[in-house]
């Protein structure tokens, strides 16, 4: 059977790709700031930039400092093609599109006028996006953390990451970048890591049992099917010291969602975002990483 074309591959053009890798801005943002007004685009990538990402994601790609580099947009359109062909496309779009690779663009800002700054520009751009995608009727939604190209007027329909496979390495790995985060100070995307270490550590055992996860993106939805899938809710016959760990981890796991949806990158500054102190942020890391790697052994002592 052949195989379905991506909706994503609308965006191998070269203005979209113009788009993404920072050639384009559609004006300034006004800031009362020193630094002075903020020009709406993504993050500039050199070609440097790109071979390094590319690399990242999985696809070794190197400048030629000597002759023989290619456009940029070439660069971004094979890492692409790539990220398609291995079903991570919208990784892709949540790392252009993330705080992160702000950093240099906003450095010197405000918190305030960087988280403002930061949802306009992304707002602008996902417009212009589909401003372009507009006359062949998709468009380029988000949900959650989650990237979808749909037709215009379809229903949203975005699943959670499906990982093929997740061992104790994968779980470690990606502490230890959440826990990097933190030596950095970058406490806000250490949070968020934790999240999707557990979000994706969710949808692997969901997956092994032959279910789909919620497309909700809601966490606690997500683990509530893996305790029904695996067994996993308090027992009276068991012992009472037992059942007060699966309740702590509960716990665990309702402060991560809490703190994400409140404290963490993914959402701008208002009145409820909680200032985080480096060793919450490390508890945080540290708590997702041990709830992880039980559910993974649940799931292992049932194949």
């Amino acid at each position: 059977m052949p195989k379905t074309p991506s909706n994503f591959q609308l965006l191998r053009t070269k203005n979209i790709l113009a788009i993404l890798d920072g050639d384009v801005d559609f004006g300034e943002i006004p800031t009362s700031s020193s630094k002075g007004n903020i020009k709406i685009s993504l993050p500039y990538l050199s070609g440097p930039m790109l071979c390094q990402i590319s690399t990242q994601f999985g696809l070794p790609a190197t400048y030629g400092w000597n002759g023989g580099a290619k456009s940029r947009w070439e660069y971004l359109d094979d890492l692409l093609e790539y990220c398609i062909n291995n079903h991570r496309e919208s990784d892709l779009l949540s790392f252009l599109f993330s705080k992160e690779q702000f950093v240099e663009k906003l450095r010197g800002y405000t918190p305030e006028i960087i988280d403002s700054a930061h949802q306009t520009i992304i707002a602008t751009v996902i417009d212009q996006i589909n401003g372009a995608l507009y006359f062949g009727g998709h468009e380029l939604v988000k949900v959650g953390d989650r990237f979808a190209i749909k037709k215009k007027g379809e229903a949203v329909s975005v699943v959670a990451p499906s990982v093929k496979t997740i061992d104790r390495s994968y779980i470690v790995n990606l502490s230890e970048r959440a826990m990097k985060d933190v030596t950095d100070g970058n406490f806000d995307s250490a949070i968020t890591k934790s999240r999707t270490l557990l979000e994706e550590v969710f949808c692997y055992v969901i997956e092994k049992k032959g279910e789909a996860p919620s497309e909700s993106g809601d966490i606690g939805k997500l683990y509530s099917q893996v305790k029904a899938l695996y067994n996993m809710h308090q027992n009276k016959d068991m012992d009472k010291r037992i059942n007060g760990l699966l309740s702590g981890l509960e716990k665990i796991l309702s402060a991560i969602s809490e703190m994400r949806n409140k404290g963490s990158d993914s959402h701008g500054v208002g009145t409820k975002r909680i200032n985080i102190a480096e060793h919450h942020a490390r508890l945080f890391v540290n708590s997702a990483m041990t709830m992880a790697d039980f559910v993974l052994a649940v799931s292992e002592k049932h194949t």
